[in-house]
């Protein structure tokens, strides 16, 4: 090994794996933004906690900064090794390690799949509720890392909620152990929580305890198709009022389905309209979907709802998620340049008109796909380039109208980043979603847990 600092490392840790192949350090290098050239100095990928521990006060000693990577299905180059850092892979440490039947928690490492989390919690009778189309390959420690929310938010909340405990590796090597999984704990500062969100650039998560709940009552999905834009915060109030308990409401454009139906989805309502609505709903009982027929029949008679399907078979309901959850699948091989947003609830009728008319004046040629958590505010807008720009023009005018996208967010409340991180792509409107003061107040609590700098450095804040 011709660099003398890997060959330090390795004489550490002779266990350790380390990749230097070409082809190994663009894979891992790079996560689906697709816009920086990978350039790391190796990858590590340890098995446990003391591994990473060695790593990093190896990498404090040589002054070598560590990307931690997980799924790298991140948006916002929050996994980007692109200066010769050390992309630190949690992919091998991705054991389940323990259930507790009466803390209702599951124990696992940082790499295990969101997918193994929700069938390892099936096997004890119990859920792991968060959850999203990316659940077969994004990994526990890059959802902690970016606080993910997903599909089901309206009824279970962010992945903090679910978190009981951490174990991480701060910047300085030091092995931290975070509220253990107790329920109450008023014992000054809650450092997991200050982890989740913060992008890897505090400390390594290399142990969680997630809390589990019980599998929800029997649901039923339905499709909505809408007339115009305004009609989806009334059926949203109208579902939200009428119905027992709404799991979720999730909202697309017919643009969007255009894209799903030639990837392969199936058309379930005839005809064209501009917006569409997958719920689903507890529906255990007979009362229950009486009360979701009533609540669409007065959707209907008000005009806020054109036309609806009702899934009848486990089947049919996942053929009708696939309409919302295929989006993002069927928009990759464009490489669709990314706003993941979100303003408060009650904001969201005025942002919409706001945010529609601003996409329409600056992207005159290129063609804009949304979709989003409409129940909890977060929308995400997916610009796809026209085949006669170049990329680098194409990019400069995105980056352009993120710009008046943060504005217009700041004036809303809101945010430029709901559930993907700021990583490279957003730190330069971090500004419109945070006050100075509190970035600076970030910024010294970044320097207390990594005083080096050596974790996921440029990430989050621009260089000092």
């Amino acid at each position: 090994m011709s660099d003398p600092r890997l060959a330090e490392l390795s004489r550490r840790l002779p266990e350790l794996r380390l990749l230097t192949a070409p082809a190994e350090l663009e894979h891992y290098g790079r996560d689906w933004t697709r816009r920086w050239t990978p350039a790391p100095l190796a990858i590590a990928l340890p098995t446990g906690a003391q591994e990473v521990q060695a790593i990093v006060r190896w990498a404090n000693e040589q002054r070598v900064a560590i990307v931690p990577s997980g799924g790298r299905t991140g948006l916002s180059g929050g996994a980007v090794a692109a200066n010769g850092e050390l992309v630190l892979s949690l992919e091998r440490m991705n054991r389940v390690l323990a259930f507790d039947a009466v803390d209702r928690t599951l124990t696992v490492q940082p790499g295990v799949i969101l997918q193994h989390v929700h069938e390892a919690a099936r096997e004890h009778g119990l859920v792991y509720p968060v959850d999203f189309a990316a659940r077969g390959s994004c990994s526990i420690g890059g959802n902690i890392a970016t606080n993910a929310g997903g599909i089901r938010v309206v009824r279970y909340g962010n992945t903090r909620e679910w978190i009981a405990g951490l174990k991480v590796v701060a910047g300085n090597g030091e092995l931290l152990d975070l509220n253990r999984g107790l329920v109450k704990n008023s014992s000054g500062y809650d450092f997991r929580q200050l982890l989740v969100g913060s992008e890897g650039t505090l400390g390594i998560v290399v142990e969680a305890t997630l809390r589990l709940t019980e599998p929800p009552p029997p649901s039923q999905v339905m499709l909505l198709a809408l007339p115009d834009m305004d009609a989806l915060m009334q059926v949203f109030a109208l579902f939200r009022a009428r119905l027992v308990a709404l799991q979720a409401f999730e909202f697309f454009t017919d643009v969007a389905l255009r894209h799903v139906l030639a990837h392969g989805a199936q058309r379930a309502i005839d005809g064209d309209h501009p917006y569409y609505v997958v719920a689903e709903f507890d529906a255990a009982d007979e009362r229950q979907q009486e009360a979701a027929l009533a609540a669409f029949e007065q959707g209907v008679t008000e005009g806020w709802i054109s036309d609806g399907v009702i899934a009848q078979s486990e089947a049919q309901a996942a053929a009708l998620w696939r309409l919302r959850e295929g989006i993002t699948e069927s928009l990759a091989p464009r490489r669709p340049y990314k706003n993941d947003v979100s303003v408060r609830i009650s904001a969201v009728p005025a942002f919409l008109h706001e945010m529609q008319a601003l996409l329409a004046r600056e992207y005159p040629r290129a063609e804009v796909v949304w979709f989003g958590h409409i129940g909890d505010g977060n929308l995400h807008i997916n610009v796809l380039r026209p085949d006669e720009l170049a990329e680098e023009a194409f990019i400069a005018q995105c980056e352009h109208v993120t710009a008046l996208l943060a504005a217009t967010l700041q004036r809303h409340g809101g945010s430029i980043s709901a559930e993907h991180g700021i990583g490279l792509v957003k730190r330069a409107y971090l500004e419109s979603t945070r006050s100075a003061a509190e970035i600076a107040l970030m910024r010294g609590v970044r320097q207390v847990f990594d005083p080096n700098g050596v974790l996921n450095p440029g990430k989050l804040f621009a260089p000092d």
